[in-house]
């Protein structure tokens, strides 16, 4: 298991999925510039106040988008970059594991309804982790168990789909439910650190096609019911 999660952590910043990360947080700046420019055109727009008190709404308008940007840039990114894990995983699979059939990509609605699930399960985490920033004395114990054992499911699902139905992966992955929920624990390590979180759906994919090959009980490829 150390082994797995050191060498998806180097992959993560190998040539090919550094310019799948690099794409991703660039179109994630992206769009959170252009929703910035938005919100404060809109508040312009609305609000019409004397020179003085416009000058100091768009000084506090600007610093709270910074500070929201700040805050969504690593959900948006994993957002973005949910629309890439199949190149990720096929990656992964290719070089890692040359002698085994590469996995077929999801189908688009399935992929982006993954990608949207995503986001809310990262802006989830996200959320927890500020809050137990402002509230003192919460117990760190309570954010990793929940947040490994989301985060180890989903991504463990999306990895084993590639090679069979969604029931099969499920089955799969309560067979192994503790070695998928160690796994989970380290990308909530991920997850809890500022900017290395950006890594988090790179990372996370790259480590759960490891973690479901080693697991898988065989290697063919299973055509997914239902595609």
């Amino acid at each position: 298991m150390i082994q797995d999660v050191i060498q998806a952590f180097a992959q993560t910043f190998s040539p090919p999925l550094r310019r799948i990360l690099l794409k991703a947080v660039a179109l994630a700046v992206l769009l959170l510039l252009v929703l910035g420019v938005i919100l404060q055109a809109l508040l312009v727009h609305v609000i019409s106040l004397p020179g003085a008190f416009e000058l100091a709404i768009a000084i506090v308008t600007g610093l709270g988008m910074l500070a929201a940007a700040i805050y969504l840039m690593g959900p948006i990114s994993s957002l973005i970059a949910a629309l890439f894990v199949d190149a990720v995983a096929e990656e992964v699979e290719r070089t890692e594991f040359p002698a085994d059939p590469v996995g077929r990509p999801l189908p688009i609605a399935q992929s982006i309804t993954l990608s949207v699930k995503f986001f809310g399960l990262v802006l989830l985490v996200n959320l927890v982790a500020l809050f137990l920033l402002l509230v003192p004395g919460i117990n760190l114990i309570a954010f990793f168990v929940a947040n490994g054992y989301l985060l180890g499911r989903e991504y463990f699902q999306l990895a084993a789909m590639r090679y069979r139905p969604i029931v099969e992966a499920q089955a799969l992955r309560r067979e192994h439910a503790v070695r998928i929920f160690l796994a989970g624990l380290a990308i909530a390590c991920v997850v809890v650190v500022p900017v290395l979180n950006l890594i988090t759906p790179i990372f996370a994919t790259a480590l759960m096609v490891r973690v479901h090959k080693r697991l898988s009980p065989t290697r063919e490829l299973i055509e997914p019911a239902g595609r």
